[in-house]
C-alpha cells in the first residue's frame, strides 16, 4: 500500500505521517509497513545536530500509526490511549528503514490492544504494547 493510500485511511499527513507503505495487512489482525528514516526530517535540526537519532517516541508513533491502519473501519478512527511495557533496544538513525510489525492483541468494542515491534535489518530497535480508543471521527471534532 503506497503513502497516497495510507492518507486515505488515517488523517496524518507530513511532517508526522510516519508510514511510507504497508507491505503486507490482515485487516484487524496484522500488518507490516516501512518507514524510511531521512536526514531532513524536522526533529533532526534538534535531536540531536552533532550525532542524530530517531526521538524513540516517533518510533512509538509508527507502530501507533501502522496499528490504526490495521485497526481502522469506516469512520471509527484508533487514537493512542496508553503505551505499556515499551523499551527501545538501539537507536535509529537517518538512512535506516523501520521496519513495522504489528498484532492485534484484543479488540473490544470501543478499545484495542496492540503489540508492535520496530526492527532495523531484521534487529530489533523497539517493542512494546499500545492500547487505542476506537472513536467516531466526529467524536474528535470541536
Amino acid at each position: 500500500m503506497t503513502k497516497d493510500k495510507i492518507k486515505k485511511i488515517i488523517p496524518h499527513r507530513e511532517p508526522f505521517l510516519l508510514v511510507d507503505e504497508v507491505t503486507f495487512i490482515k485487516k484487524g489482525e496484522v500488518a507490516k509497513g516501512l518507514k524510511k528514516v531521512r536526514i531532513d526530517e524536522p526533529w533532526f535540526k534538534g535531536h540531536f545536530p552533532d550525532y542524530p537519532i530517531m526521538p524513540g517516541v516517533l518510533t512509538v508513533e509508527s507502530i501507533a500509526q501502522l496499528g490504526a491502519i490495521c485497526l481502522m473501519e469506516g469512520e471509527e478512527l484508533p487514537i493512542l490511549g496508553k503505551i505499556e511495557r515499551f523499551s527501545f533496544k538501539k537507536p535509529v538513525f537517518p538512512g535506516d528503514t523501520l521496519e513495522l510489525e504489528v498484532n492485534v492483541v484484543w479488540k473490544r468494542k470501543n478499545i484495542a490492544k496492540i503489540h508492535g515491534v520496530a526492527r532495523v535489518k531484521e534487529e530489533i530497535v523497539g517493542e512494546g504494547d499500545i492500547l487505542a480508543a476506537i472513536k467516531k471521527e466526529k467524536e474528535l471534532r470541536r
